[in-house]
């Protein structure tokens, strides 16, 4: 049954980190005072907590191996990243998860990170739903009899409320869905992180780490702005260890409604995302035009792929899936077959 707004979620919107006792809110840039540079870094210098937070233990989490063992059954754990905001990035990864989803052999879930700007929730027509609590832990919000969905939209008792939370509150969320929901057993987890190289994608990376993460899908558009922020996102992936499982641009071109031509709305002047692609030595996933039917396809909640098979972003979509199926070593025609969706 969904819990109450009193009951174990809403309890935790308003729950202190688990983290020492502290005799102050942390600055504005706190490492955490669970990390190994808690009272160190330069954030600290003059916090009434420092001397608490260097003190603290330190160590692995202890965590991870619960996190492990619950993500154990997951078979392919892919993220969604992306340097630059409003890219198209959670509209990619619903456009992903209802592509897997599309065989319905494979039980495909999307996990939403993005902790401050939810829209998963919306994007998947389940922006009412709340979540249901149960001696195995949180259960995800289904979408169809094979995607489902978990987001702290699901855990707001209003969907207008502005979450207000620093980096170690957030980080904590991250980790309770990644420990506390009943994933059981999928073939897909989609990740979908908000823009940035910040604490949600080191949380991210950290926690599921020894679960063992396929890779990441960097999402871009043709323009130079988009592709500068893009190349630190690709720079951060390989300093923090995450495998590139490839590049896509998004918003390639425009198709029009009627006539189905696409036509160029944002011209890549320094060649693009394929260009990038092959500069930082990285694989491309492919172009994917833009569709108005897309926003009007997540506004109503509904998959884009099964209304309008035959739109020329549907069928970039597919392709790109079928990319993204040969990165992580599955047969791209079983996953989904080269046929137009019917």
């Amino acid at each position: 049954m969904a819990p109450a707004l009193t009951d174990p979620t809403a309890a935790y919107l308003a729950a202190p980190t688990k983290t020492p006792n502290l005799v102050a809110p942390e600055p504005e840039h706190c490492p955490g005072p669970e990390s190994e540079q808690a009272g160190q870094g330069d954030a600290c210098a003059g916090c009434p907590n420092q001397t608490i937070c260097a003190s603290a233990p330190k160590g692995p989490d202890p965590d991870i191996p619960l996190i492990t063992a619950r993500l154990s059954q997951v078979k392919h754990k892919i993220l969604v990243l992306s340097g630059k905001g409003g890219v198209g990035k959670s509209t990619f990864s619903t456009l992903l998860a209802h592509a897997f989803a599309t065989n319905p052999e494979s039980t495909v879930y999307v996990c939403d990170t993005d902790i401050s700007g939810p829209s998963i929730p919306k994007m998947m027509g389940v922006e009412a739903e709340t979540i249901h609590v149960s001696n195995a832990g949180w259960s995800p919000v289904w979408v169809t009899d094979n995607l489902g969905a978990m987001s702290i939209q699901f855990m707001l008792p209003n969907r207008d409320d502005a979450v207000i939370w620093r980096g170690p509150k957030k980080n904590g969320l991250i980790k309770q869905f990644l420990k506390d929901v009943e994933w059981g057993e999928a073939d897909y987890l989609i990740v979908d992180t908000p823009p940035g190289t910040s604490d949600e994608h080191l949380s991210v990376n950290s926690l599921l780490k020894e679960s063992g993460v396929d890779g990441a899908v960097v999402v871009t558009t043709p323009q130079e702005v988009s592709l500068l922020d893009v190349r630190k996102e690709i720079d951060f992936c390989k300093k923090a260890g995450i495998k590139i499982l490839g590049l896509v641009e998004n918003m390639s071109g425009y198709v029009c409604g009627n006539c189905q031509t696409t036509s160029h709305v944002f011209r890549p002047t320094t060649g693009g995302g394929r260009r990038l692609a092959r500069t930082m030595g990285i694989p491309f996933l492919g172009s994917v035009p833009l569709d108005p039917r897309v926003g009007m396809a997540c506004d109503y909640g509904e998959s884009f792929l099964e209304s309008y098979p035959n739109s020329p972003a549907s069928k970039a979509i597919q392709s790109v899936v079928r990319a993204v199926s040969e990165q992580i070593g599955e047969d791209p025609e079983k996953v989904i077959p080269s046929e137009p969706l019917v």
